[in-house]
This record gives structure tokens, sequence and C-alpha cells, in this order.
């Protein structure tokens, strides 16, 4: 190969960071993952009690495939012109006035180009987030850091769970107090990212090309070929890996579940434990390997969807469900340990929108486009659908590309006369 991108791996397990600083990160992490699914969840379930809403459900799914398109120009402007942490807070602020409007909006159409802005806004935060908290800890750190984004998103359930019990709003999860739930997160988030340490522009001052205005610099990552084929491995993933993320709720719903964003969450519950781990994982198992065996338990995860449809079996609706922890650590949070590994200091916030684009929406796009083709041809007279052959097409797609990782996916090679020595996940 012509050019090598160097990547350094966990080199150790130093876990220490002063408290402070570690309470703060993980603030950041919980309200900016508490953010999104108070609504996101059940946006598709909302807007089929629209009226003349239902045309409309497609579009929704791919509301995190377009907003993530924004996170490598997020990450440019990040990179060059204003700290993180402050580009943060104004998302926050901008997002939280956007559904603060949605909650007086009835028409489909003003609704979807309200949320499709907020998404533009917020979906960079995840980026964003990862840069902050990577640059103030340690690798072997973050994991400990990015768990309280699982916190989270298990803690967005609370507004259904007092909407329902507390104020008696049976229909909480399909009215529009799910956005001003969402829009107070933003608010108090908004607040602290103000406190957050300074994570200054690395790239400040140097010249700037049209690819540098648009963020797209980080693109030249793909050069390597060994990135390559991990984007596109990655973006592939999303296919199956997304039709969970957009159509769960959907499936809980017509299976008679009636706390949608309770059940879900209890996938982030898992997610816990593994992310924990995660650190521990990637040291014994590599960031190839570890990608591995998320796809494999993706696959699992269809596996038993499909066998809940099949034998009437709700047991193996929750086991799918909680494998997705397991599932989005090994496979998300690995992939973004690992692009900010390969990139260089100066791109590392546009290599997490790289990374971003990937996964919410190159991959949002392919899955919506092809699961809404495979539920139409599945749906029935009522308005509900067939879930196994969905489920078993997931199942079918996923078992392949756990395959064609294994064979395809090798770590980016160290530069040839390197100091460093290859350790953690990159040396496997």
């Amino acid at each position: 190969m012509k050019e090598e991108i160097a990547c350094e791996g966990i080199s150790g397990q130093d876990i220490s960071m002063p408290l402070g600083l570690r309470v703060k990160l993980s603030a950041m992490m919980f309200l900016q993952f508490m953010t999104l699914p108070v609504w996101f969840n059940t946006i598709i379930p909302y807007v089929k009690t629209l009226p003349g809403g239902e045309p409309w459900t497609v579009w929704c799914g791919m509301f995190i495939g377009f907003g993530t398109l924004a996170s490598p120009l997020v990450g440019m402007f990040a990179d060059r012109f204003l700290n993180a942490e402050k580009v943060l807070a104004l998302t926050h602020l901008v997002y939280a006035a956007l559904l603060s409007a949605c909650f007086f909006v009835r028409s489909p159409a003003l609704l979807f180009a309200l949320l499709l802005i907020a998404c533009f806004v917020n979906m960079p935060g995840w980026s964003l987030t990862a840069t902050i908290a990577m640059t103030h800890s340690t690798p072997a750190a973050f994991p400990h850091i990015r768990v309280f984004g699982t916190l989270g998103w298990i803690a967005s359930g609370v507004f259904s769970f007092v909407g329902i019990r507390w104020f008696g709003r049976a229909d909480f999860d399909t009215s529009p107090w799910i956005f001003a739930g969402a829009s107070a997160t933003a608010v108090v988030a908004a607040g602290l990212a103000f406190l957050l340490p300074p994570t200054p522009p690395r790239a400040r001052g140097t010249p700037i090309s049209l690819v540098d205005a648009f963020g797209l610099k980080a693109f030249s990552l793909f050069r390597n070929p060994r990135f390559l084929a991990f984007g596109l491995l990655l973006a592939a993933t999303m296919i199956p890996f997304q039709w969970y993320m957009n159509y769960n709720a959907l499936y809980l719903r017509e299976s008679g579940f009636t706390y949608l964003t309770l059940t879900q969450n209890l996938g982030q519950v898992g997610e816990l434990a593994f992310m924990l781990a995660l650190p521990f994982l990637l040291r014994a198992c590599g960031y190839k390997w570890s990608m591995v065996i998320g796809i494999a338990l993706l696959a699992a995860r269809y596996a038993c969807f499909y066998g809940s449809v099949r034998l009437g079996c709700p047991a193996l609706d929750f086991g799918g469900i909680l494998l997705h922890g397991a599932v989005f650590g090994l496979i998300i949070v690995n992939a973004q340990m690992y692009a900010t590994e390969v990139a260089p200091p100066e791109l590392r916030n546009q290599a997490q929108g790289l990374t971003m684009t990937l996964t919410g929406s190159v991959g949002v796009f392919l899955s919506v486009t092809i699961f809404n083709a495979v539920l139409a041809a599945n749906a029935r007279p009522d308005g509900t659908h067939d879930w196994a052959t969905p489920y078993l097409l997931a199942f079918g797609m996923s078992a392949a590309l756990a395959i064609l990782t294994a064979i395809l996916f090798r770590p980016a090679a160290y530069r040839q006369g390197s100091n460093r020595q290859p350790a953690g996940p990159s040396g496997k």
C-alpha cells in the first residue's frame, strides 16, 4: 500500500481522571443521549395518529439519516473555528426551540420539516460529545463515560412512565408531550455544555479549501484500502441494525405491548454492562473480532424476533431487545473509538462526523428503503404486518456481514518507522 494509517490501540487500562471532570463528561453523555429517544422511539406511531400522517411514516424513519449528514460540516466548524463545547451548547439551544414548536404542530408536512432541521442540529452532538470525551479522558476511560449516554437513553423512558401513571395520559407515547420532554432536556444539556472543559479547534488558522468548508476532508481516510473496507462494512451493517432502531416500536405495538419506550429501553439496560466491559473486550479481541462478535449478536437478535413471531413467545422479544447493548457497544462505540485512533488530531471531529454519516445516514437510508419495501410486501388488510419474513431477512443479512467482516476487515496498519508498538485492539 502507498499509504498507511497509524493506529495505536488501547495501550493501557488507565481509567483515572479528576472526579469533577468525569462527572461533567458523564453528565454530558447522559443528557445528549436522553434528548432523542423521548420522541424518536415512537415518532412513527405518533405520526400515524395525525390526519394524513400515514404517507409520512416512511420519511420519519430517515430522520437520523438526514440529521447525521450535517455531522462532518459541524465537525469541521469545531475543528477550525469554535470550541467544541460551545458548538454543542448552541446546537442544544436550537434543538430545544425546534422541538418546542413541534409541540403545537399538527400538520405532518410541517412537523417533518421541523424535526428534520432539529436532527440536523442535534445529531452532530453524538460526534461532538465523543470528541470532547476522548480529548479529556483516556481510551480505557471513554467507554466508562460513554455508558452514561446509555443511562440517558434508558432514563428517557421516565417521561413515558410519568405521563401514563401520574398524569393519566395513556397515549403519552403518541402525543405531542414527547416533544416537550425532549425540549426541556435539551435546555438543561445546553447549560451543562457551557461548563465543560475547553476543547479548542485543533486546525484553527490553517488554510481552508472548499473541501474543508463542507467538512469533507475526513473522506481522505478512504484512500487507505483498509479504512475503506471498514467504512463499507460498517455502512452495510447499518442496514439490518437500523431496522431495529426505526421499526421495533411499531412491531411491539402490533404485538400488543403498551409501554413502548420503556420496553425498547430495556435494550439499553443490557448496554450498561457491555459498555463497562468494552475496554477489556477490545483489549482481548481487538477492533476486528469485537465487530465480528457484535454483528453475530445482531443476527442472534433477529433470530429471537423471528422465533417470537413463529412461536408466539414474547420472552424471545425481550431476549432480542436485551441483546441491543452488546450489539451497540461492539459495533457503534467500537467504530467511534477506531475512527478516533486512525484520524490525525486536526481531523478528529470530522472523522467522528464521518463515522456518524456512515452509521446514521448511509445505513439509515438504505435500511429504510429496503425495509419499507419488505414491510409493504408483508402488509395485512387490517394495516398490521407479518413480521416473520422481515426478521428472517435481517438475520440472513447480519450473518452474511459477520462472515464478510471476519474476512475483509483488517485494522489500519502502522506507518513504517513508527516508534509506537502495536498494542490492544490494533494488534488483533
